[in-house]
């Protein structure tokens, strides 16, 4: 008699190791998707890099190059030890305080036990988003800060004011608990980026001979258009894995991950189209520096509700993100404000915007339920969610400003910030690398170049 319950055990143990070796693929599936998705955001490092580079002149390429690559340096090391644990470990509603230097496991940052994977790759995935906020600074402030000070500046970004900040949101902090929402960070890393640039920039000061005697903003050298245009690529591409690697999870959001694919694209067409007609409209000319930077202001714009809006909030939110950025630029000018590479304009003022526009554009089915944002004020919801929005982005864009200008200052008292105004016109490849600068293509057609100029002038004599 006890021998027929042989099939009936068998049959509980077949069915508990299917079912465990589903789990166990279910986690290897979602920890292979979230390390493509950080090996695209890894990537978005070099696209900053020619970005930067391309806007930036001839004369401080190295310099350009060293404080990207130094800023993930940076990150690595400092997040590792301390910006993760203060960022994601547990602790109360204002800083996490457990997990230093990754110790403890999964156990140690319950704020991301909804995702399957190990520790290791969640904290590698983060990594790459701390690293791009920090990038983003390095571009806005170019050409007239040392070296050194500008790795402290980095490493207090990346250790503490980031991780920090983005607790209140993604740790489970005190903002989450009110409801405020972020997916993959309009607000988190692009507006505390965003802010942390101006704040450097005014403490810096803007470039020697950026406005004439009159204020008047002079267009400065920079050094290619290609570079340009393939660091927006790259960083397009980037974005994919930036806003769908949000899920953490592939199996059970094949759909999710779709959409968030679908919004962040048109997000980014938008935006770049609604740039070009802008500047057109303002300055008689299809500029592609501001096409390019519509691009990525759209994707700024739609990294907050990727996952949250309907296709045609998408295109709402990266075309009013396309012309925002174009006027911020303008602004910014006026207040004699010098950002090299548009960063406060894209990623300031852009990541505020678009992390508001959920209280606006928020739709079902991707919205109103349990662990989503209500529904938006202009899908029939209420001011609620937009109130929450407009507060939690416009604090802590507020508090990455003072903070970062705080420590601007220590740095300033201490090492001094800024080189010299000989140093800066020599060129800080020179002055704080040793690499010289020589334009090869003009020296080996100057002779070229000298007949074109002077057929040119005799022409508009």
């Amino acid at each position: 008699m006890k021998y027929l319950f042989i099939p009936f055990l068998l049959l509980i143990s077949a069915n508990a190791m299917a079912s465990e070796s589903a789990i166990d693929l279910k986690i290897a599936i979602d920890s292979l998707w979230v390390v493509v998705a950080t090996m695209l955001v890894f990537f978005m490092q070099a696209g900053f890099a020619m970005l930067e580079v391309g806007l930036h002149s001839p004369k401080n390429t190295a310099n350009v190059l060293m404080k990207n690559i130094m800023d993930f340096v940076i990150a690595s090391l400092g997040f590792w030890a301390v910006g993760f644990a203060l960022m994601f470990g547990n602790g109360n509603s204002l800083i996490g305080s457990t997990g230093w230097f990754l110790d403890g496991g999964n156990q140690a940052f319950s704020s991301l036990s909804w995702a399957t994977m190990p520790i290791s790759i969640k904290f590698v995935f983060q990594l790459v988003f701390a690293g791009t906020a920090a990038t983003i600074i390095s571009g806005a402030i170019g050409g007239r800060v040392k070296f050194a000070s500008y790795l402290l500046l980095s490493l207090g970004i990346t250790t503490i004011i980031y991780p920090i900040l983005g607790h209140w949101i993604w740790g489970g902090g005190w903002l989450s608990e009110m409801g405020f929402f972020d997916f993959a960070g309009s607000t988190v890393v692009h507006g505390v980026g965003g802010f942390a640039a101006l704040a450097a920039a005014l403490v810096i000061g803007r470039r020697h001979g950026r406005f004439d005697e009159d204020g008047k903003p002079v267009q400065m050298a920079s050094n290619s258009v290609v570079m340009v245009g393939l660091g927006t690529l790259i960083l397009w591409l980037g974005w994919f894995g930036f806003n769908a690697g949000s899920t953490m999870s592939m199996v059970g959001s094949e759909n999710l991950v779709g959409h968030i694919l679908l919004t962040t694209n048109l997000a980014a067409a938008a935006g770049a189209l609604l740039a070009m007609a802008t500047s057109l409209k303002i300055y008689n000319r299809f500029d592609i520096t501001m096409t390019l930077n519509g691009a990525l202001a759209g994707l700024v714009g739609i990294t907050a509700g990727c996952a949250f809006v309907d296709s045609i909030g998408a295109v709402a939110i990266g075309a009013i993100s396309g012309v925002l950025m174009v006027y911020a630029g303008i602004l910014l000018e006026k207040l004699k404000i010098d950002d090299v590479v548009g960063a406060v304009a894209v990623h300031g003022a852009c990541g505020i915007w678009g992390t508001i526009a959920i209280g606006l554009f928020a739709a079902s089915p991707f919205s109103g339920a349990e662990g989503q944002p209500a529904i938006g004020l202009l899908y029939g919801g209420e001011w609620s969610q937009l109130m929450i929005q407009t507060f939690g982005t416009l604090l802590v864009c507020s508090c990455a400003f003072v903070a970062t200008y705080l420590l601007c200052k220590g740095i300033d008292m201490v090492l001094g910030l800024r080189v010299e105004k000989a140093e800066e016109i020599r060129g800080l490849d020179m002055v704080e690398h040793g690499h010289d600068f020589i334009d090869y293509d003009i020296l080996v057609n100057q002779d070229k170049f000298l007949k074109e100029q002077e057929s040119y002038n005799e022409i508009t004599a």
